[in-house]
Order: structure tokens, then C-alpha cells, then sequence
């Protein structure tokens, strides 16, 4: 679950820039994806970097909790997958942002540089990570942990491997055409 989620949080967060080139009027150049890589987005012209730059973060933070809800909306038996991947996605742009602003590091270091003052990253990561955590509060038995664990079906199983495998095979064929 937590390979899945880290390709497919990545995925999530660049499309966030994509979305923000397209609706500025940049136009996308490259998308870095790959298992074993910072993914990246790479944009010219960018005539809005600064939007660009917060799209990820923003997008790839929200989006998540926006299909968890549609899940809890559908009654989806499987809904606390999206809760666990919300709260990943949550917990993974808040420390991007917040920590990275101390390393100026990716979307930290060019929001920075862009004139974001720093203060506003790690306004984004306390709003962000602790409800990250917070989604993770109590999953554990959903997952086959603790002293009250439910049994993991087999088809949750298979279909967690089918989507980290697909999003693998997804990310290289990108990469191959992209």
C-alpha cells in the first residue's frame, strides 16, 4: 500500500502542475515519473510559475480527499483505501513544502524563490500534515494490525498489487512516450 501510494501520490501532485500550466497558459515540456525518482514537472513558457509552483502541492493534497469523500458518498466498501491514500498524499505534500522550505528544496525552493514568503509553506504543511495523521488514526485493523485486526480479503490484496503495478507500468510507459 505504501508503494502504491507513493507512485500514485507523485502522479496526483504533477498533474496538479500540469493542470496549473494549462489553466495559465504555460505549456508542459516534460513530466518526470518514475519509481525511483523525485517526479518533476518541467514547463516553457511558464507566464505563471508561482501558480504552477503551489498547483502540485495544492492539487495533490486535495484531490485525494476529494475521492475519499465520493467514496464515503458511494458507500465504497473499500473507501478507507482512500482514506489511507488521502492521508498519505496529506502528510506527504505538508512535509514537502513545510521541511523542504528549510532545504529550499523542489516546489519549496521555487516557491521561495518565486517570492512566497516562507512562513507561507509551513502555514501549508501544519494545515496539511496533521490531518494526514489524522486520517491514518485507527486504520490500522482495516489493514490486518493490532489486537483487533479484520482479515485482509484476497481480493484487496490482489487488487492493492494490480495497482501498484499498474501505476509502475503506467509511469515507465510515460516516461517512454512522454
Amino acid at each position: 500500500m505504501i508503494g502504491a501510494s507513493w507512485l500514485l501520490m507523485q502522479v496526483v501532485h504533477e498533474l496538479g502542475h500540469v493542470l496549473g500550466a494549462g489553466l495559465t497558459g504555460g505549456t508542459v515540456t516534460h513530466v518526470e515519473l518514475h519509481p525511483l525518482a523525485i517526479s518533476r514537472t518541467d514547463t516553457d513558457p511558464n507566464p505563471q510559475p508561482l501558480i504552477v509552483a503551489w498547483a502540485g502541492p495544492l492539487w495533490g493534497a486535495m484531490a485525494p480527499l476529494v475521492a475519499w469523500g465520493l467514496a464515503l458518498a458511494c458507500r465504497w466498501r473499500w473507501a478507507f483505501l482512500l482514506q489511507f491514500f488521502a492521508g498519505f498524499c496529506l502528510l506527504a505534500n505538508g512535509l514537502y513544502l513545510g521541511v523542504g522550505s528549510f532545504g529550499r528544496i523542489g516546489d519549496a525552493g521555487d516557491i521561495l524563490a518565486l517570492g512566497s514568503p516562507m512562513w507561507t509553506l509551513w502555514l501549508f504543511g501544519l494545515a496539511t500534515a496533521p490531518p494526514g495523521l489524522f486520517l491514518w488514526n485507527g486504520l490500522g485493523p482495516r489493514f490486518g494490525f493490532g489486537p483487533q485486526a479484520e482479515p485482509t480479503s484476497p481480493a484487496l490484496a490482489w487488487s492493492t498489487l494490480a495497482a501498484l503495478l499498474a501505476t509502475i507500468g503506467g509511469t515507465l510507459v510515460w516516461q517512454q512516450t512522454g
